[in-house]
């Protein structure tokens, strides 16, 4: 990616300013992880059973714990590398909580830990085709990202995404019994779990205000999860629970932040629920598909 500064009318390119050591990377992510990745930092240099973890942080809207690697050698296998680090909270869970409770001094229950929504994040200043490759399954818990710095203190980080035509991993995991072992217990979410089993009607309601909240604004991107599909760009603006007669529509604002003048969206602000924001909708049909549009863009 190219990147250019535009003065008088006329485009200059930026020298990327490569980065000496890995740990400034570290130290990028970690001081920005709120604002990056919209996770909280546990512990820096984390040890768990003799193996180093770069960064520990955990993703309260998954609630899971997430290793974040940082790589500077493009050479490594990083498949090998991230299932051997998800086997390894998989099999010290304990340890993990024990690492959160300690560092944050919180109080933290095995039981709060959705350890199916596990994930492992490598950072680097770039990715060879063969590791983008390794990791374009749909069902993978792998996330590769790439960071680039820039005279004038320009910093651009791109998160790889999975091609659309992605295949499953569970047929290669089957001949490795720790490989599938791991695959059984983590499970990432696509738009298919969650359309499985619903009507034509439904479907059709959802891919109706898919494209809609699409159409809003350029790069807004789906991501599945386990309760629902979120809307993001760069932060969650809208959610979406799949109902076996209709949807459940989320805004995610906080009470007294939309302006809502025909009062369709219900305050959820006091009541246990899925989606993100305070707001939320039952959409049975496309009457209001334009209205609510304009609330959602209220969160962009």
């Amino acid at each position: 990616m190219n990147i250019y500064k535009l003065q008088a009318n006329k485009l200059s390119g930026l020298k990327e300013k490569p980065f000496k050591l890995e740990k400034e990377i570290q130290q990028i992510f970690e001081d920005n992880l709120s604002e990056v990745m919209h996770l909280q930092l546990v512990k820096s240099e984390c040890s768990i059973k003799n193996r180093r973890i770069d960064t520990l942080a955990y993703d309260h809207q998954s609630k899971a714990f997430i290793i974040i690697e940082y790589k500077r050698n493009k050479n490594i296998s990083v498949v090998d590398q991230g299932f051997t680090y998800l086997s390894l909270m998989l099999e010290n869970k304990a340890d993990f909580i024990v690492e959160y409770n300690e560092t944050l001094q919180a109080g933290l229950k095995r039981t709060d830990v959705d350890w199916s929504q596990t994930r492992v994040i490598f950072v680097s200043t770039g990715f060879t085709e063969n590791q983008k490759t390794a990791t374009n399954f749909k069902d993978i818990a792998i996330e590769l990202w790439e960071v680039k710095r820039y005279e004038n203190n320009l910093i651009s980080i791109n998160q790889i995404k999975k091609s659309k035509a992605a295949e499953s991993i569970k047929p290669i995991t089957a001949s490795n019994s720790k490989l599938e072992t791991v695959a059984k217990e983590i499970k990432v979410y696509t738009e298919e779990d969650h359309l499985s089993n619903k009507s034509e009607e439904v479907i059709e309601l959802y891919e109706t205000f898919k494209e809609a909240i699409l159409n809003l604004a350029a790069d807004i991107e789906t991501e599945p999860k386990k309760l629902y599909i979120a809307f993001k760009k760069n932060k969650n603006i809208s959610d979406i629970v799949i109902l076996k007669k209709g949807l459940k529509l989320f805004i995610n604002l906080s009470i007294g932040k939309l302006e809502d003048p025909k009062g369709i969206m219900r305050d959820v602000s006091n009541t246990g629920h899925w989606g993100n924001g305070d707001y939320e909708t039952i959409i049975k049909n496309t009457k209001d598909l334009e209205y609510l549009m304009s609330l959602i863009k209220q969160a962009i």
